[in-house]
């Protein structure tokens, strides 16, 4: 009996663990990362979520990395004329106070050469730096689609 009810609190523990979606780092905020599930073959993803700072200091996400990918960069969309276009920069500002979004169709972490398909159900690591708050390690949602206004992805 007691070794069932040890197993339950351990299973409910690490349901709860899986479950965590807020990251901290400093006083920053990573709230909901998620990438989309992508059939195989796909070379590239992109990767959202919000950053909440409660500071009284502005700070700089200045990159990204994750072992799942070759290459990993900060990425927005412009307007060129009449078309929406994805472009690179080196670092997004987070100011005081504020929640930047990473959404598609805005910011995003962009991954490239992807070592393997994203499957629905999975998550991966994703290391985010900050120039002031530092490094922090987040795991990443694959998500069949995006996640609605609660946070959970559509089925």
């Amino acid at each position: 009996m007691f070794a069932r009810i040890a197993f339950s609190s351990l299973l409910a523990l690490s349901c709860t663990t899986v479950l965590a979606t807020d990251y901290q780092v400093g006083e920053l905020l990573i709230d909901a990362p998620w990438s989309r599930a992508l059939p195989p073959n796909t070379p590239a993803s992109a990767v959202y979520f919000t950053v909440r700072n409660n500071g009284l200091t502005g700070d700089r996400l200045v990159g990204a990395g994750t072992p799942n990918a070759a290459k990993a960069e900060l990425h927005t969309h412009v307007r060129m004329g009449e078309v929406m276009r994805m472009q690179r920069i080196d670092s997004l500002a987070i100011p005081a106070g504020t929640a930047v979004q990473f959404a598609p169709g805005g910011n995003h972490v962009m991954l490239f050469d992807l070592k393997r398909p994203l499957a629905a159900g999975e998550r991966f690591p994703l290391t985010l730096e900050f120039e002031k708050a530092g490094k922090i390690a987040i795991e990443v949602n694959v998500l069949h689609d995006a996640p609605t206004p609660e946070g959970h992805g559509h089925h």
